[in-house]
């Protein structure tokens, strides 16, 4: 019986290859080339799964070129390289990896916005210009955390569990805004109070964001939003780049229309507007928020797992298109 074929598209840990392989005949990518569009459709063809990342754009014209495909499994809980309704259309499984990243990606947005509000990139730098040279009162001076109102807009899973650092363990105020109220039941449990997108960005020192990227969402923060929150506010974004129009916060920074802002995520990454890269009042890391090993191991095992299931005639653990019929092998 001939095995199903997989293409690995980036560099993952070699343990997870090599158990595709007790599945799978296996392309993999160990030097971690970025294939271009037409590179991606010509190492998937005859391929019936692939693991993929962020990096990878599954579109219709890609469907189209690669009938055999059936499963794409992306490492990641965002899934905006994946056109769903194409994906829809071809019959074709997509899936991700939800739960796995949720607790470390909350550390790290609290850590960012931390980090962010205490001014701690900018006075290390500063520091290790050598310029430190005494005490004085008002020295890099931020923003407290503890007892502030956290705003959160975005509350799924990740929202959630900033939303328990941020009560439970500062005693901070929290407010959220969702597309969808929570139960009354987990708002209490989470000590969150729901509002409207306008009071949030009024009310909140700290505004963080975790709402998933779609045409709704893009530019949800904009130079209008950046006028409405305290001139002492911070916001950080752990979610997706084009959520913030990055050139309209780069001017709000400058500007001091607000105080200050961490980001994990920009538009067109890897690229970052030139403007952000000039200002003291960002702290800017390159899309790490779910970067501790044992996560990055979850989540990809994850993906394996759901290509595993999809393909060995099983069910996919974590699908996002469940109702997408996959054609006979």
């Amino acid at each position: 019986m001939t095995r199903p074929r997989v293409l690995v598209a980036r560099a993952v840990f070699p343990e997870v290859v090599a158990r595709l392989r007790e599945h799978f005949d296996v392309e993999d990518n160990p030097s971690d080339i970025i294939y271009t569009p037409a590179e991606l459709i010509a190492r998937l063809q005859g391929k019936q799964g692939a693991l993929t990342t962020g990096s990878e754009r599954i579109g219709a014209d890609l469907l189209a070129a690669c009938p055999e495909l059936r499963v794409v499994a992306n490492m990641a809980v965002g899934y905006n390289n994946f056109d769903i309704a194409a994906c829809n259309a071809a019959g074709v499984l997509a899936t991700n990896t939800p739960d796995v990243l949720t607790e470390t990606t909350a550390d790290f947005g609290f850590a960012l916005m931390m980090a962010t509000a205490r001014r701690m990139a900018e006075s290390e730098r500063f520091l290790r210009r050598g310029e430190w040279t005494r005490w004085a009162y008002d020295m890099f001076t931020g923003s407290d955390v503890h007892g502030a109102a956290l705003g959160i807009l975005g509350m799924g899973r990740i929202g959630q569990a900033i939303a328990r650092r941020g009560a439970l363990g500062f005693g901070m105020q929290v407010s959220y805004h969702n597309r969808s109220r929570l139960p009354a039941e987990t708002e209490a449990e989470l000590g969150a109070r729901y509002v409207s997108k306008a009071e949030l960005l009024a009310q909140a020192d700290h505004l963080l964001l975790v709402l998933p990227y779609s045409a709704d969402s893009h530019h949800a923060i904009g130079a209008a939003e950046l006028a409405q929150m305290k001139p002492t506010a911070t916001l950080t974004n752990i979610a997706r780049g084009g959520i913030v129009d990055d050139a309209a916060l780069a001017a709000a920074l400058r500007a001091g229309r607000i105080a200050a802002a961490g980001l994990d995520v920009f538009e067109g990454e890897p690229a970052v507007h030139p403007d952000l890269l000039t200002l003291p009042n960002v702290v800017l890391t390159p899309h790490i928020a779910s970067a501790s090993l044992a996560t990055r191991r979850a989540m990809a095992k994850l993906a394996a797992d759901n290509l595993i299931a999809a393909l060995t005639g099983g069910v996919a653990p974590t699908p996002i298109n469940a109702a997408a019929l996959l054609r006979p092998s």
